[in-house]
C-alpha cells in the first residue's frame, strides 16, 4: 500500500470479501433499545499469517479471512475456526514483500448456487493475477484448488522501482460486474496519467460473459481513449475501495506518497474519472509543479502525514444491528491505528469525526474492513485479530 520508506500491509476489497455491493443489509428492527456505545469487539485472535481481508457470501453465516501468505480460513456460524484451510495457495503465491501475497477476494453474487469466487494475488513470478475458483462439490468449507481459471495476469511495469503498489481490492458492484483496484506498480511517472495501461486504475469487467471475461459496454473507454477495461485512473495504490449499494457511490482510499492520504467519493454510474496521480497528490501539485488540482477529480477527504502514513479504506455501514450508523463511512490509518468516519451527503462531507476511543481502540494496524453475509462490519489487523462493530444498548 505503501508510502516509500514505510512498511505497510498488502498493496492493493477485497477486501478479500469486499462485498459492499452484494451483501444483504437485512431489515432494520424497530425496537432495539437505546444505543449506549459502539465497540470493536474481538471475534477471533490468533490468525498467524497477516490477515489481508475479511468477507462472506451474501446471506452466509460464516466468515472468511484471507491471509497474505496464501491461505483462506473459515470461521463457522459460532465463530469457531474450521480446522482445514478453505484454500491453500501458498505454492502459487509470492509474499516476499509486505505488499505482495494474497490480496483480495470476492464471492460471486450467486455464490450460493454457483460456488464461484475470485482472488487477486501476486504469483511466484511477482505478477499480479486475478483468478476464479470454485467451491468443492462435497464440502462447503473447502475450495477446489484445481478449479483455478486465470482471468488476467500483469507483470510489474517495466520501469517499476520496487515490489510495491499492486492494489488488490476485488468486489462485485450493484451492476453485477467485477471491479478490481490496480496500483501503479511503483512506476508513477509512466503509469499514473496513462489510461491505456491497467496500472493505477480501477478496472471493471464482466466475468459472466466472454472468455475469460468481457468488457462492459458502458465502460468509459470502450470506444477508445484508454484501455477498455479501465473505469477510472490517476491512482497511486488504491489498496481498498467499496461501493455503497444504497447511494451508488464508490469510496476509493488511495495511499499517498510524500504528504497526503485521500478518500475519493464518486458516482458508480459514470466512470472515466482522473484522480490526478502523479500530477497531483491529494489537493496539491506533485510531479506537475504548475498544475490546477481542479482539473482532476478532487478527493472528498485528505489528511497529511502529520496525522497518518497509510490509509486503509472501509465501507459505508448499512447493517441491521446499528441503524444509527447508517450512511457512515469508516476508514483507518495502518500506521497510526486510528479509525475515522464521515457521511457524504449531497456531494459534501458531514459528521466527520475520530471514532478510535469510542470504539475502544486502537485495536492494531487494520489491514482491511469487511462485511459479513448480512451486512455487519468487521476489521482485521496485521497482528492477527478479527473485530466486529457491535452495538451496546441499554
Amino acid at each position: 500500500m505503501g508510502n516509500d520508506g514505510t512498511e505497510e500491509p498488502g498493496a492493493s476489497t477485497t477486501s478479500p470479501g469486499d462485498q459492499s455491493s452484494t451483501t444483504d443489509p437485512g431489515t432494520t428492527p424497530t425496537d432495539l433499545g437505546e444505543l449506549v456505545e459502539v465497540t470493536l469487539d474481538p471475534v477471533f485472535e490468533g490468525f498467524n499469517f497477516q490477515p489481508s481481508a475479511v468477507g462472506a457470501p451474501v446471506g452466509d453465516d460464516r466468515i472468511f479471512v484471507m491471509q497474505r501468505h496464501g491461505t483462506i480460513r473459515v470461521l463457522d456460524a459460532d465463530r469457531n475456526l474450521v480446522e482445514e484451510n478453505f484454500i491453500d495457495l501458498t505454492d502459487r503465491v509470492l509474499a516476499g514483500g509486505i505488499e505482495q501475497g494474497l490480496l483480495g477476494m470476492a464471492f460471486h453474487p450467486d455464490y450460493a448456487n454457483n460456488g464461484r469466487f475470485f482472488v487477486y494475488y501476486t504469483d511466484q513470478g511477482g505478477n499480479r493475477q486475478l483468478s476464479e475458483f470454485a467451491v468443492s462439490a462435497d464440502n462447503p468449507n473447502l475450495a477446489n484448488r484445481d478449479s483455478e481459471k486465470v482471468i488476467f495476469e500483469y507483470e510489474q511495469p517495466e520501469n517499476a522501482t520496487d515490489i510495491r503498489h499492486y492494489g488488490g481490492n476485488v468486489t462485485f458492484g450493484p451492476d453485477g460486474y467485477l471491479w478490481v483496484s490496480m496500483g501503479d506498480g511503483a512506476d508513477s511517472r509512466a503509469q499514473g496519467q496513462d489510461p491505456n495501461t491497467p496500472y493505477g486504475t480501477i478496472v471493471r469487467i464482466d466475468v459472466d460473459s466472454g472468455d475469460p471475461y468481457a468488457v462492459p459496454p458502458d465502460n468509459p473507454f470502450v470506444d477508445g481513449g484508454g484501455l477498455a477495461d479501465v473505469w477510472a485512473y490517476g491512482l497511486r495504490n488504491p489498496w481498498r475501495f467499496s461501493i455503497d449499494p444504497v447511494d451508488g457511490l464508490v469510496y476509493i482510499a488511495d495511499v499517498g506518497h510524500a504528504d497526503q492520504e485521500e478518500v475519493n467519493v464518486v458516482s458508480a454510474a459514470q466512470g472515466g474519472y482522473n484522480f490526478g496521480w502523479s500530477d497531483v497528490e491529494g489537493t496539491r501539485c506533485f510531479h506537475l509543479t504548475d498544475c490546477n488540482p481542479a482539473d482532476y477529480t478532487e478527493p472528498a477527504v485528505t489528511y497529511t502525514h502529520d496525522e497518518g502514513l497509510s490509509i486503509t479504506g472501509g465501507y459505508v455501514y448499512r447493517g441491521a444491528e446499528i441503524p444509527e450508523l447508517h450512511g457512515t463511512y469508516f476508514y483507518s490509518d495502518w500506521v497510526q491505528q486510528w479509525i475515522r468516519g464521515f457521511k457524504y451527503v449531497d456531494g459534501a462531507v458531514t459528521d466527520a469525526r475520530d471514532w478510535t476511543t469510542d470504539l475502544g481502540g486502537p485495536v492494531g494496524s487494520i489491514t482491511s474492513f469487511g462485511l459479513d453475509g448480512h451486512g455487519e462490519m468487521y476489521a482485521v489487523t496485521y497482528e492477527g485479530g478479527l473485530f466486529k462493530f457491535t452495538a451496546v444498548r441499554g
